[in-house]
């Protein structure tokens, strides 16, 4: 077995674009912009690297799909990627700056990827999947072909979308269709979507739902099936921080902001859920698919 030798890492002021497994230079961007490659990464020829990447150990960017070979599909990958430890991206895709992505993602080919995207550790996204900018998938995630995740929407940890109506049926290639996840909208962890739902905008799918029919836009939805229990300008701030959590999807989908929030019931004037505790001065607590 080879013996792998630490090396300087890779870096460059330029755009990279692999060739036949080295990194060419193009002169394109300021000085100060630098684009950094680990040396046990493998990036595939026709890979094209924005300005200000970083590369981590062990990743791969323009794996061949099956039925083509090495570099015969362009890769794009724009300004600003954080692409960590033991990614694995294939060939075929096309994604917007500011990308993100956690360790050990696996992002299929022939996927149209925008701005500001976070993809969270482990998280599996399948071929010819839509991700609009913003859009943000929490870790161990798996997003099936031909699924929709529009603007600013949310996915949360080991949440799970289907696409196969009747798995492994002789004409199952012919009605593949994934979730739709429109504007805003935000699954919480461990739910499941079954194929062709549509998530409206700005509606919260609660953790562990099963969500088999669509879900109207500001809706909240949970259990199995899912069903709706509120809307979101009905939710309330379950530490008293604020009075509701999503005021600003109020406008954009006609409620007033004179809304009346609902009167306290019973279950709500029982102790509220404590803070969590922090050292004096400690910040906000961040995840990298938060």
């Amino acid at each position: 077995m080879r013996r792998l030798t630490p090396c300087p890492w890779r870096t460059r002021r330029d755009r990279l674009v692999g060739a036949r497994g080295r990194t060419t230079r193009l002169p394109c961007t300021p000085d100060h912009i630098v684009t950094t490659i680990s040396p046990f990464a493998r990036i595939h020829p026709n890979v094209h690297l924005g300005a200000g990447c970083l590369v981590g150990d062990f990743v791969i960017i323009g794996e061949p799909p099956r039925g083509s070979v090495s570099g015969e599909l362009p890769t794009v990958i724009g300004d600003g990627a954080v692409i960590r430890s033991h990614s694995v991206i294939y060939a075929g895709n096309t994604i917007g700056n500011g990308f993100q992505c956690g360790h050990g993602v696996l992002l299929r080919e022939t996927n149209t990827i925008g701005d500001r995207v976070s993809i969270g550790s482990h998280t599996v996204i399948e071929h010819h999947v839509t991700i609009d900018d913003g859009a943000r998938v929490h870790s161990q995630a798996f997003i099936p072909e031909f699924s929709h995740l529009m603007r600013n929407s949310w996915v949360g940890p080991r949440a799970v979308l289907t696409n196969a109506p009747h798995p492994q049926c002789p004409a199952v290639q012919q009605c593949l269709k994934g979730p739709t996840i429109e504007p805003g909208a935000k699954i919480g962890a461990n739910a499941t979507l079954l194929p062709g739902v549509v998530i409206g905008t700005f509606a919260l799918v609660g953790a562990g739902s099963v969500v088999t029919r669509d879900v109207p836009a500001g809706a909240v939805v949970a259990g199995n099936p899912a069903r709706i229990v509120k809307q979101i300008q009905d939710l309330t701030c379950p530490f008293d921080l604020i009075d509701t959590p999503y005021r600003d999807a109020w406008d954009l989908l006609g409620i007033p902001q004179d809304h009346e929030l609902p009167a306290p019931t019973a279950q709500d004037t029982s102790p509220r859920i404590s803070l969590p505790a922090r050292p004096p001065g400690d910040g906000a607590i961040s995840g990298e698919s938060s």
